[in-house]
């Protein structure tokens, strides 16, 4: 079974940039696996402070719930590091953890944020986390044994919200046509971000019309991505 790992920030990060991606290898029987660094609880909640009596911990449960849900209805299983935001805490023992997750899981393909965004410094933090922890998960010297190293992936990272000012210069566009219905059920999930579920449409419908034009196929919804690395081909497709 292949295995697609996405490394997120916050919450809602994973299903506005990529849940068409986690839904689609989801629905083609992909292992999807989202590692969430943090509830979003500080900066990334914002209806939720707005609630009378609204607390730390409070917030924080509310912001679980709603991930967990939103992951199922991608299709995919998720796990958080409770790193906080607003900063991110990414400690050593995390980036340990990390590594165990890269070398346990062995993923096909990574999801992550893009390295610049002067509008949210945990996700250029997250990117580098994720990155950083997939160089340290190759090395045979890192918790030496038979199964401790393995071949990277390539990594694709997703559309920050500002993409003038964060030097993202897409070099794929994915059709999630087959489910776009699905990705938007989990824009309901997190109603504390509710003011980004009509934003994320038309970024949606504006990726898709660019997809279709560079495609000449018929598209109506879609995601950008940015490689990390060079593909290697075997013919020029």
């Amino acid at each position: 079974m292949k295995t697609l790992l996405v490394v997120t920030a916050h919450p809602g990060d994973f299903v506005w940039r990529a849940g068409g991606a986690i839904a689609l290898h989801a629905k083609a029987g992909w292992r999807v696996h989202i590692t969430c660094l943090s509830f979003g609880e500080r900066g990334e909640s914002q209806g939720a402070w707005k609630q009378p009596g609204a607390t730390l911990e409070g917030v924080k449960a509310a912001r679980k719930a709603e991930a967990e849900k939103a992951a199922g209805i991608l299709g995919a299983k998720i796990e958080f590091f409770d790193a906080g935001d607003y900063p991110l805490g990414l400690t050593p023992a995390l980036m340990d953890r990390m590594v165990d997750t890269y070398r346990t899981l062995r993923p096909d393909v990574v999801l992550t944020h893009a390295p610049e965004d002067p509008y949210n410094f945990d996700h250029p933090a997250a990117n580098r986390f994720a990155l950083e922890a997939r160089v340290i998960a190759q090395a045979a010297g890192h918790k030496p044994g038979p199964q401790a190293a393995y071949n990277a992936p390539q990594v694709y990272m997703f559309e920050p919200h500002q993409t003038e000012q964060c030097n993202f210069r897409p070099d794929v566009i994915l059709n999630i046509d087959s489910v776009w219905e699905v990705k938007r059920a989990a824009f309901e999930a997190l109603p504390a971000q509710q003011h980004l579920w009509h934003y994320y449409e038309r970024v949606a419908l504006n990726r898709g019309q660019q997809g279709g034009r560079n495609s000449g196929r018929p598209m109506t919804y879609g995601e950008a991505y940015q490689r990390g690395f060079p593909e290697v081909l075997d013919m020029l497709r």
